[in-house]
């Protein structure tokens, strides 16, 4: 687009403005429609498939060894200290665990919480504590051989009623005898189960007292294998509802617990803020504009914004998400951008301040003059900041995640709306609005723009230019020296993907005195979370990671390398997400703990592994293949789940489970986990491999993937807006060099972002690697406005030769930064300050992204206003020395 193009541009729209306004609302309502006609469903990041050895060792596991379907719901119970149920703090007595049977039988009283109930149902340490009850009654009553047949609910209740404190204190006791028969069970076979499994990490294995105690429930659904389990999680709110009937201090953790608390703070969290940025945005605006005609016309065209992004998302029936949660705030801070541009152009046209001829004409300070003349300097800017911030947000369309090609999708096209609202729309509606006040009303439109004047932000304005003036090279360096800090700092942020990252956080307590319509809830979530990890081993999804075994399998060292493996656990300092048992050892299940648990149970398999124990170590040392036939053939459930064989008979891999921390981070676990497969194939002597797999491993690889996905994008972003600035600049002013100085500042502000990231903690992951894109986005727009205003007014003060004439630089610098910057300054308080309130939320997400945008935005606007106009004070003096021959 040419200057004559601009100029003719702006002519047509202004001369038939009326039919511009019909034709682009008509535009609107179609698009639009989408809102009503399409059907977007709910959706989420997705997943997709990246190729690792890592991914193909899942594959296989669940090929060969299959998984596990239930959905494991975990009920913790603390002591109060006070509590009339639990004693003295104390959660192992009689009454806490009759209160936990009850519960158990309200819970398969109720027929919607009963049939999501799998078959092991509820384990909890009271089932044990009461079967073991029950099994002594009936040995007691039988005169022929003892009923061994599973108590039923009312029995262990029953059980337990009937004794007195002393009595139950000598059954717990005996229970948890490190050395009784009960200590040392497989907890997740339905049966009795292992007493440590309920009680926290640090249990005395033997005490008869602990303050807290864990129950599983285990959960199906019908759904479809890609459905959300919704009947099950809807179980779990009730029975959460259950728990807090029972329990003073107690708590639920499952999927559909979380889904809950994150949904309720999502929606807290826009009660709490809406209002408060709502009233900053309208402050800010009125701020700058000091109109309230100006600020209608500009609220206006951030609603035809919204419009579009409805329809879009409509037509093309784009699944909402919390990813998308992000692109209306985007286009709000880019709508209210392009707004004080167009207006503020408008209005230095109509004061006379765009031309050298400030004769007070009519004809020249006219409303249909004044916006073409407007328009004219700033729609090329547009057109340039749209299209670059357009290609910067759709080059995530190449993700592997559809959420992200979603998000990639949305921002191009509501960029794109925002140039029609803004370059189409507001321009012709203001020519109309103005025009009407004016002939009709007698009301002079003719308004001072922000930054001009004599006021404080005029004064402030000045000093920049002053700073530039003088300083240019200093500031320059200054820049350079804290991205290279920046980037420096972003070498070692954290690049880990948390899923507790997610949780909500309860809110202030000045945010739970607001009046009830928008004071928020109380979350616990995050702690329970925290809790949880911290005290018990945990059950269901990402509770536990996996390492796949290939190779000499039959080889008596393997198991001797498994467990050497698995030993060292324990006594790893760097080890923070594997758990450990009460008794000391680590939660693994694996081959090593297959046979000696069964062989504990089963004289066959005791005497063959005794047969084959020729060190007294209680692992076999020759003819392993054998004990695998009778360990198969005395269990086959707990030997075909850590060694598969074939139909053949042959055996050909092994696996452990090992239980990790739920609240830790993807990476952690597999970098523990990659470190005892490690292990076993150094004990090994390489006659194994041994590979992490698991749910955990496989989050972490596709997070590290897509994290190299969104950096190459990045990468290629910034190549394609630097091609498009340099042949944009090129074409227009025959000097490309411009091209890399626009983008310069972007950079700059982009480093000075990371590095202030890794400052404040904050990850550099999948999800705020979408975000940091606003930092490209925004800035791009903001430097190409400075840029475009620079060369205009250089063009005014050049004389034929394109050289500006003396003291010209001045009052084009002047000019610039007093007449755009004013602009960029009101965007970057009302953008910010709608970004900025984010981080009163409640979900963190949300806290992240509006901090990391605020900070994107604050940035981009103190590099293009300082940065920017340094290099091209620079550039003109190179210029100029250059001109004179070097002297």
């Amino acid at each position: 687009m040419s200057r004559s193009l601009a100029t003719r541009y702006a002519d047509g729209l202004v001369e038939h403005s009326r039919v511009v306004i019909v034709l682009t609302l008509l535009v609107t309502a179609m698009v639009a429609a989408g809102v009503v006609i399409g059907d977007p469903e709910d959706g989420d990041i997705g997943q997709f498939d990246a190729d690792s050895e890592e991914t193909e060792a899942l594959d296989e596991i669940e090929a060969t060894y299959g998984t596990d379907d239930d959905i494991v719901t975990q009920i913790v119970i603390r002591g109060t200290g006070d509590s009339a149920d639990t004693g003295d703090g104390d959660v192992l007595t009689r009454e806490s665990f009759l209160e936990g049977l009850e519960l158990q039988q309200d819970i398969q009283e109720n027929e919607s919480l009963n049939a999501t109930l799998a078959d092991q149902g509820v384990l909890a340490l009271e089932n044990v504590v009461a079967t073991g009850a029950v099994f002594e009654d009936r040995a007691a009553e039988a005169n022929g051989p003892p009923d061994t047949s599973e108590p039923t609910l009312e029995e262990q209740i029953e059980a337990l009623e009937d004794r007195s404190d002393e009595e139950f204190a000598e059954l717990l006791e005996t229970v948890l005898d490190p050395d009784g028969d009960a200590a040392g069970a497989d907890a997740g076979s339905g049966e009795e189960g292992d007493p440590y499994e309920f009680l926290p990490t640090d249990y005395e294995p033997g005490a008869t007292t602990a303050d807290s105690r864990v129950a599983f429930v285990f959960q199906i659904d019908d759904g479809g294998p890609d459905d959300d389990p919704e009947e099950a999680y809807a179980a779990q709110l009730e029975i959460d509802d259950l728990v807090d009937e029972r329990f003073d201090d107690a708590f639920v953790f499952g999927q559909g617990i979380t889904d809950e608390a994150s949904s309720n703070a999502v929606g807290d969290s826009f009660g709490l803020i809406t209002p408060v940025a709502l009233i900053l945005v309208l402050v800010a605006l009125g701020t700058a504009y000091r109109d309230v005609v100006d600020v209608l016309v500009s609220v206006f065209g951030i609603a035809v914004v919204m419009a579009w992004l409805g329809g879009i998302q409509g037509w093309l029936e784009v699944p909402s998400s919390q990813l998308l949660i992000a692109v209306p705030f985007l286009l709000i801070g880019l709508s209210i951008d392009y707004s004080l541009h167009v207006i503020m152009r408008s209005r230095e046209a109509r004061t006379g301040q765009l031309e050298d001829d400030t004769a007070d004409s009519p004809q020249r300070r006219g409303v249909r003059n004044g916006m073409r003349l407007g328009l004219t300097g700033v729609v090329l800017a547009l057109a340039a900041a749209t299209f670059s911030t357009g290609i910067g947000f759709l080059s995530n369309v190449v993700s592997p995640l559809p959420a992200i090609r979603d998000f990639a999708i949305l921002s191009a096209g509501g960029i794109f709306a925002t140039f029609v609202a803004f370059a189409i729309l507001v321009p012709a509606l203001k020519v109309e609005i103005d025009g009407l006040l004016e002939s009709r009303f007698g009301r002079d439109r003719r308004k001072q723009p922000f930054g001009l004047g004599t006021g404080p932000v005029n004064r402030a304005l000045t000093g920049v230019v002053s700073l530039v003036q003088r300083g240019p090279l200093v500031v320059v360096l200054i820049a350079f020296l804290l991205a290279s800090g920046g980037v420096y700092g972003a070498t070692g942020i954290d690049t880990e993907f948390n899923q507790a990252d997610f949780l909500p956080e309860d809110a202030p307590e000045w945010a739970k005195s607001l009046p009830g319509p928008i004071a928020p809830d109380t979350y616990t979530i995050s702690d329970d979370a925290e809790y949880l990890g911290d005290n018990f081993q945990e059950r269901g999804e990402g509770s536990q990671s996996q390492i796949l075994i290939r190779g000499s399998i039959t080889d008596p060292a393997t198991l001797s390398a498994i467990e050497s493996a698995t030993d060292d656990i324990a006594g790893n300092e760097s080890n923070t997400t594997i758990s450990i048992r009460a008794d000391g050892d680590p939660a693994v299940e694996s081959p090593v703990t297959a046979i000696r648990t069964t062989a504990a149970e089963n004289d066959s398999v005791a005497t063959a592994l005794e047969e084959r124990d020729t060190t007294d170590n209680d692992l076999p040392d020759e003819d392993l293949e054998g004990l695998y036939d009778d360990l198969y053939a005395a269990d086959a459930d707990a030997a075909s789940s850590v060694i598969y064989q074939t139909d053949d008979g042959e055996y050909e891999s092994m696996r452990l489970l090992l239980t990790v921390r739920g609240d830790a981070s993807s990476q952690s676990i597999a970098d523990d986990t990659r470190d005892v497969a490690s292990a076993i194939e150094t004990e090994s002597d390489g006659a194994v491999t041994a590979v992490a797999a698991g749910g955990p491993i496989t989050t972490a690889v596709v997070q590290d993937a897509l994290l190299e996905t969104l950096v190459q994008a990045f990468a290629v972003t910034l190549v394609v807006i630097l091609v498009f600035l340099t042949v944009l600049y090129w074409v227009r002013h025959r000097k490309p060099a411009f091209g890399v100085l626009t983008l310069a500042p972007v950079v700059a502000a982009l480093a000075w972002l990371l590095g202030t990231m890794a400052v404040l903690d904050v990850p550099f992951n999948s999800e705020t690697a979408v975000i940091t894109s606003l930092a490209i986005g925004l800035g791009v727009d903001y430097s190409i406005h400075v840029s475009e205003r620079f060369l205009d007014e250089r063009d005014r003060r050049s004389d034929s030769n394109g050289t500006l004439e003396a003291g010209a630089l001045e009052d084009t610098l002047r000019a610039t930064i007093t007449g755009t910057g004013g602009a960029l300054l009101g965007s970057a308080l009302t953008t910010a300050a709608g970004f900025g309130v984010l981080a009163l939320a409640l979900a963190p997400p949300l806290q992240r992204f509006g901090l990391v945008t605020g900070l994107s935005i604050i940035f981009a606007f103190i590099a293009c206003l300082t940065v920017l106009p340094c290099l091209l004070v620079l550039r003109e003096r190179v210029h100029a020395w250059r001109m004179w021959g070097g002297l």
